[in-house]
């Protein structure tokens, strides 16, 4: 199977990136101010939760790392032998990602954007586990250094390079990840405020559209390499 350039697979990143922010928007603003992805906020979070012993601020902090860990693991087990690039495997895991977020979106417009407290920590819990599937959809993609969910160490990473060496081209990969980051950040908020029970659309719709664009480009990728095998 062949798999889309390594420049198209960086724009699909992007486009998960600004999907992650969308959604971590909504989780941080609304769900009891944990991420979905931003593990180290959780865990000071957690930290001040047991300082303050705060069980309801403990629960949100449980829901949101135990999430995290658990797409981690279950994104882990299907592409831990699989070769780096986009493959069928890599969009089943996407596919997964896609159902959880529809799913979030679902139980979203149920409550008309007014989760109560148990719910949120079931819509947080979702959110998690779908952030937790994208980080290793994105370490899975071969894009060395890659990062959609946690981008510290892209800014991290592109100041170093900048200051090693200021002649040197910055890492437009890195650059659109964090702009992705930050425009779906925007997004989720302006929707947020003007039509509260879309906001997680744009997420789902950007994880959908990720996946049928890596389909198509891998299709003609292999179309392309089949035309110029000699007959």
């Amino acid at each position: 199977m062949h798999a889309p350039s390594t420049r198209a697979t960086a724009w699909l990143l992007v486009a998960l990136a600004a999907a992650s922010g969308c959604i971590d928007v909504i989780c941080l603003t609304k769900l009891n101010g944990y991420f979905a992805s931003v593990i180290t906020g959780n865990l000071v979070h957690f930290g001040h939760a047991l300082a303050t012993a705060d069980t309801r601020s403990l629960a949100g902090a449980v829901v949101a790392v135990g999430g995290y860990a658990v797409g981690v693991a279950g994104a882990t087990v299907p592409l831990r032998h699989t070769p780096p690039g986009w493959n069928r495997r890599t969009a089943v895991v996407t596919s997964v990602e896609a159902v959880l977020l529809l799913g979030f979106t679902v139980g979203w417009l149920a409550c008309s954007a007014r989760p109560g407290y148990g719910f949120g920590l079931v819509l947080l819990a979702m959110a998690a586990v779908s952030s937790g599937i994208q980080s290793v959809i994105t370490v899975a993609a071969g894009v060395r250094g890659a990062s959609t969910t946690y981008l510290t160490g892209s800014l991290t990473e592109l100041v170093r390079r900048r200051v090693v060496d200021p002649h040197r081209f910055a890492d437009v990969g890195g650059v659109g990840r964090l702009a992705g980051l930050v425009v779906g950040a925007v997004l989720g908020t302006v929707v947020l405020r003007t039509a509260p029970t879309w906001a997680s659309v744009p997420a789902a719709v950007l994880v959908v559209a990720v996946i049928a664009i890596a389909i198509g480009l891998t299709h003609r990728a292999g179309t392309a390499a089949g035309r110029s095998q000699p007959s």
